[in-house]
């Protein structure tokens, strides 16, 4: 009798145990569900309002990058008035759909994967719930930057195609890619990939760097939890300054290669076409054509996107909060 009202206290026990252990881990799994979910849609927003800004610089910049011209602030000037007196306003911004139907998934990937190469990083080096070290914090960024590229490059070299020619050429989105796929072959589509890929690991590895190092001391120094959004925005500057100047050859190259089916030249390789382009003009103005005007655009690009998704990340984690204390 004794033991089996033991047993029976034991069966009573884990009976009521197992349902409050299975109501538990969905709740969880909610939760991450809903941080994915949030830092898609955040990185989504802050990649198009970002890009959306700087459209007209960022066509301005690749077509110097694609030529032999020389570059100078009159000679972008000029070129920008041009296209506006011959193809009317909204031509500045052409590319621009094929922008954002690359640069959305792109930022939305990036930031996402940063997050979760962050929390993954934080496990693995015990910093769960605090700030990363240096190293960790360079890695998370490389990672997540490398992850969008590697997931989105052909919407990035379609996007390159629309910025650097006539409209007369390719109509849409879709008959770029019929086209050169067509015309070039598939392989065309990944061409100036490994370019990207190179630069793309200092450049975001370093932005994300600059732009978490800066929050830190932030907080180091003022104790606020959050900086405000002048002091994001200007972090996200800096982050976008020093990751773009790093970077900069590998864009000129990646952007070459990309184009060279309409340019009329044949890139083969990235030092071939580092060679070629310092021997016709020279390394400072042909590897670094365009760098002036990366460093007006870039810091403001940057600066936004950074903001964007720091603040639209706040909004939703307060929208869910609320909605959860009605519930």
């Amino acid at each position: 009798m004794g033991n089996g009202v033991r047993e029976g206290q034991v069966d009573f026990k884990q009976q009521d145990v197992e349902p409050v252990t299975s109501t538990h881990l969905p709740s969880e799994e909610n939760q991450e569900k809903k941080k994915v979910l949030n830092s898609l849609m955040s990185g989504a927003l802050a990649g198009a309002v970002a890009k959306t800004a700087v459209a007209p610089l960022d066509r301005t910049k690749i077509m110097f990058q694609v030529s032999s011209k020389r570059f100078s602030a009159k000679e972008a000037y000029r070129l920008i008035y041009r296209t506006y007196l011959n193809e009317g306003f909204w031509s500045l911004w052409r590319g621009n759909s094929a922008t954002m139907v690359r640069v959305i998934p792109y930022a939305a990937i990036q930031f996402c994967a940063h997050e979760e190469y962050k929390q993954l990083l934080g496990s693995y080096y015990g910093f769960q719930g605090k700030a990363l070290t240096p190293f960790p914090r360079f890695i998370a960024g490389s990672l997540a930057g490398t992850t969008a590229a590697m997931l989105t490059y052909p919407l990035d070299m379609v996007r390159a195609r629309m910025a650097v020619t006539p409209k007369e050429m390719y109509s849409n989105i879709v008959h770029v890619f019929i086209r050169i796929s067509r015309e070039e072959g598939l392989k065309t589509l990944y061409r100036g990939f490994t370019p990207t890929i190179l630069g793309v690991i200092p450049y975001a590895g370093l932005s994300f760097f600059t732009y978490e190092t800066l929050k830190k001391l932030h907080a180091d120094h003022s104790g606020k939890l959050q900086p405000s959004p002048p002091e994001r925005l200007l972090f996200g500057a800096c982050a976008g300054l020093i990751g773009q100047s790093a970077s900069y050859p590998l864009d000129v190259v990646r952007r070459r290669m990309q184009t060279a089916g309409v340019m009329g030249h044949t890139y083969s390789s990235i030092l071939l076409t580092m060679q070629e382009i310092i021997r016709e003009e020279g390394l400072i103005r042909g590897l670094y054509k365009g760098l002036s005007m990366n460093w007006v655009k870039g810091p403001i690009a940057v600066g936004i996107s950074f903001t964007t998704f720091d603040l639209t990340q706040i909004l939703l984690r307060k929208l869910q909060h609320s909605t959860n204390v009605e519930r």
